[in-house]
């Protein structure tokens, strides 16, 4: 068995976002590096961030979700201290590890702010991990094991649904039994969605939504629902998963659907791409076409988020038996940046 003796840290491993205005193009910068974004995507996303004052949410809110870990590390009795480190923007990564470094810690558990398979959402952070081990160097980097993917974990299909509920509660008592309820996740090329998972089949990443979803719906108690997708970045020759979740209210309001219940699902906090496209954009387009319209809080405020962490840390630490709701394989735990599979995988 192992135990807490075995592991000197914590990694908290997440996107990164600016903290004001002069930060924002350099973040963009990063976040689309090597794929051909066009300059006015960019310049029409940094007027998203500037909107709120050149800061986005998500630092601030992994900080909050780390200081309800430290508690949970600490009701474990565990001896883990917990480090901060971005893919995209400060604190970044390669600076943690460092840090880790010097400070001598030589085996830690990563946790990765994203539930799913697929390249953005474990691959490339599977990259993050070998590329700071390698800019800190081998022999002094500690030793890197990613927690898995926890996209049907109880608690947080709990936390979700609890979210979904309240959400219902938000609409008019008219309007709530004829109420649609759609999930939405990020949206990714359909190129990257096309390769092939750690089960040998592709589709992997919208796979485990759709198990999401149906998981969240199931708890909840509606037997109906849609799967949408947001916040594309791409080129417009390049196919990506729809629809959009826009559009996809123009088709509700085509079928007379009062009210909409929006879960967002695919977002562990309420970064800046729930804020403004489903809180702005999505809302005002509810609002354009008549529609009542509620938006579910992401898991990441729910105390059963920190604690679902802890099962995952305690996976390692005390041999505690993995708990998933859905039959697809376990999958996104490798070491130092390997992949789970073959180099093509996801």
């Amino acid at each position: 068995m192992n135990s807490s003796e075995d592991f000197d840290a914590l990694l908290y491993l997440s996107f990164g976002g600016p903290e004001g205005h002069e930060e924002v193009r350099p973040f963009l910068e990063n976040v689309t590096r090597g794929r051909d974004v066009p300059q006015e995507r960019l310049d029409e996303v940094a007027e998203h961030y500037h909107h709120f004052g050149g800061v986005s949410p998500i630092n601030r809110l992994n900080r909050d979700i780390m200081g309800s870990l430290d508690s949970t590390i600490a009701e474990r009795g565990w001896d883990l201290p917990v480090y901060f480190g971005n893919r995209n923007w400060h604190p970044m990564i390669e600076d943690t590890v460092e840090r880790m470094a010097a400070d001598g810690v030589r085996k830690a558990l990563v946790f990765a702010t994203s539930a799913w398979g697929g390249y953005s959402g474990c691959r490339q952070y599977h990259e993050d991990i070998a590329r700071a081990r390698a800019a800190v160097g081998e022999d002094r980097a500690p030793e890197l094991i990613k927690l898995r993917q926890f996209y049907d974990h109880p608690l947080f299909v709990a936390a979700n649904a609890d979210a979904v509920t309240r959400a219902y509660a938000q609409l008019p008592a008219e309007s709530r039994s004829a109420a649609r309820l759609v999930f939405t996740a990020h949206s990714v090329p359909l190129s990257a969605e096309e390769k092939v998972g750690p089960d040998g089949r592709a589709h992997w990443y919208s796979r485990q939504v759709h198990e999401t979803a149906r998981l969240v719906a199931e708890a909840v108690g509606v037997a109906d629902y849609d799967v949408v997708w947001q916040s594309r970045s791409g080129p417009p020759s390049v196919p990506w998963l729809e629809p959009d979740v826009c559009d996809h209210l123009d088709q509700l309001h085509g079928r007379d659907v009062p009210a909409v219940v929006i879960s967002p699902i695919g977002f562990v906090s309420d970064h800046l791409e729930v804020v403004w496209d489903l809180d702005n954009e999505a809302a005002d387009k509810a609002s354009e076409l008549g529609m009542g319209f509620a938006r579910a809080a992401t898991a990441g405020t729910d105390p059963r988020y920190a604690r679902m962490i802890g099962e995952l840390v305690s996976e390692h630490l005390e041999d505690h038996r993995v708990r998933k709701l859905s039959p697809l394989v376990e999958a996104g735990c490798t070491t130092n940046g390997q992949f789970c599979i073959a180099q093509g995988c996801c």
